[in-house]
């Protein structure tokens, strides 16, 4: 039971960074502080739910074929948060 709640968890985490781009489609989230702000909550977002699905996956032994998607998946989310963010950070110390 414990493994399905987490995969369910984690296939519900591999839509939500995709809501970025019904945002983006508004005038409001396209104006300087909205936008750093958002794409750092979806950033963070990505990294953790990275860090859950590979936590679900080896600690509790969530090891199914969807699951195996979702960790792929989420883990590229979270290399992605990681490199948004240090796009973010860099410029500000050149």
């Amino acid at each position: 039971m414990k493994n399905k709640v987490l995969t369910a968890i984690s296939t519900i985490m591999l839509f939500v960074p995709w809501t970025i781009l019904i945002l983006r489609t508004n005038q409001w989230a396209l104006e300087s502080p909205v936008a750093e702000i958002m794409i750092s909550c979806y950033a963070a977002f990505m990294i953790f739910s990275g860090i859950f699905t590979i936590v679900s996956y080896v600690k509790a032994n969530a090891q199914n074929n969807l699951m195996k998607i979702c960790l792929v998946v989420n883990s590229l989310y979270a290399v992605g948060g990681v490199a948004a963010f240090a796009m973010m950070v860099v410029p500000k110390f050149m």
